[in-house]
C-alpha cells in the first residue's frame, strides 16, 4: 500500500521582508484510498503544505521530510514528482495561452505514463469525462483557463485529476468559489477518480459543505503551522459550529506563556 508521509515538516516562505517561518514542525500520513481534510484559520499554513508538497519554489524547507514510499520526494523537481504520482489541484488555477486543453492534457498524460496514449482512445476518454464533469465539449479546443469562469477552472482541474491518473492527490480549496450545482459536480469527480484509482486524497478546505459529499476519513485541524487537533469527520462538525476560537491564544494565555496554536483547555 502506498503512503505518503510528512515528518517533523518546517518550512520558510520568501516574502518581501525575508524569510518567514510557516510550517512549524507538521507530522501526518496518507495511506492509498484515505481521504484526509486539513482545515483551520486563514494563514495557518494549509496552502503552504499544499505547494510545499508540489515543490513550489517560493517555499524553502529548512527541516523535516516528505516521502513516498519510503523515497524523500525533496529533492525531485516539480515535474519528477507528478510522475511520481503527486497532483496539486490549485486553489487559483491558472491561464496558460497558447496551450489547448486537449494538447496540455495529452502531453501530461505522456510525460507521466512514458509513451503517448492512443489519438481514438485518449479523444473518447476526455470527451467521456468532460461529459461526466458537465463541461462543454468546445473548452477541449479552448487554450487553458482562458475565459473560463471559476466553476469550469475547478472543473478543468479534476478532469485533469481523472485523466492522469495520480496516486496521491491535494485539493487546495477546490470548492472555492463553487455554486452548489458545480459543488457537487467537482465532488462526484473527486469520487469517481478515486473509486478508479484508489488514490489518497489531501483536502483542504474552510468550510465542510465540500464534505458533506467527499467523506473524510480523517480531518486534521491546522493552527500556525502545526497540526491542533485530529479527529474523523465528526470533528468537521464541530469545526462548524464552534469555530477555532478554542484552539487560539487568549491575551491571558499569551501571557503567561502559552504559545500560539496550542489548544485551549476545554470547558
Amino acid at each position: 500500500m502506498s503512503v505518503l508521509e510528512i515528518k517533523n515538516l518546517h518550512v520558510n516562505v520568501a516574502t518581501e521582508q525575508g524569510e518567514r517561518e510557516i510550517l512549524r514542525g507538521v507530522d501526518l500520513a496518507i495511506a492509498e484510498g484515505e481521504i484526509h481534510a486539513i482545515m483551520g484559520p486563514n494563514g495557518s499554513g494549509k496552502s503552504t503544505l499544499a505547494y510545499t508538497i508540489a515543490g513550489h519554489p517560493k517555499y524553502t524547507v529548512v527541516s523535516g521530510e516528505i516521502l513516498l514510499d519510503g523515497e524523500s520526494v525533496l529533492a525531485m523537481s516539480v515535474d519528477e514528482r507528478a510522475r511520481a504520482g503527486l497532483f496539486l489541484a490549485m486553489q487559483y488555477p491558472v491561464e496558460i495561452p497558447g496551450v489547448t486543453v486537449t494538447n496540455f492534457l495529452r502531453t501530461a498524460k505522456t510525460a507521466i505514463s512514458g509513451e503517448a496514449p492512443s489519438v481514438r482512445t485518449w479523444i473518447k476518454d476526455v470527451r467521456e469525462s468532460m461529459a461526466r464533469l458537465r463541461m462543454d465539449a468546445a473548452f477541449a479546443e479552448r487554450n487553458i483557463n482562458e475565459g473560463f469562469s471559476g466553476g469550469e477552472k475547478k472543473r478543468n482541474e479534476i478532469l485533469q485529476l481523472e485523466l492522469l491518473g495520480p496516486r496521491f492527490a491535494v485539493l487546495d480549496e477546490t470548492d472555492s468559489g463553487l455554486d452548489v450545482d458545480a459543488l457537487k459536480i467537482v465532488s462526484e469527480g473527486v469520487n469517481r477518480a478515486k473509486a478508479n484509482t484508489g488514490l489518497g486524497i489531501l483536502l483542504i478546505t474552510h468550510y465542510t459543505r465540500i464534505l458533506r459529499y467527499i467523506k473524510p476519513d480523517f480531518v486534521h485541524v491546522f493552527v500556525a503551522g502545526k497540526v491542533a487537533e485530529q479527529g474523523g469527520s465528526e470533528l468537521a462538525e464541530r469545526l462548524e459550529n464552534e469555530g477555532y476560537d478554542r484552539y487560539l491564544p487568549t491575551e491571558a494565555s499569551v501571557a503567561g506563556g502559552v504559545s500560539a496554536g496550542a489548544p485551549a483547555p476545554s470547558k
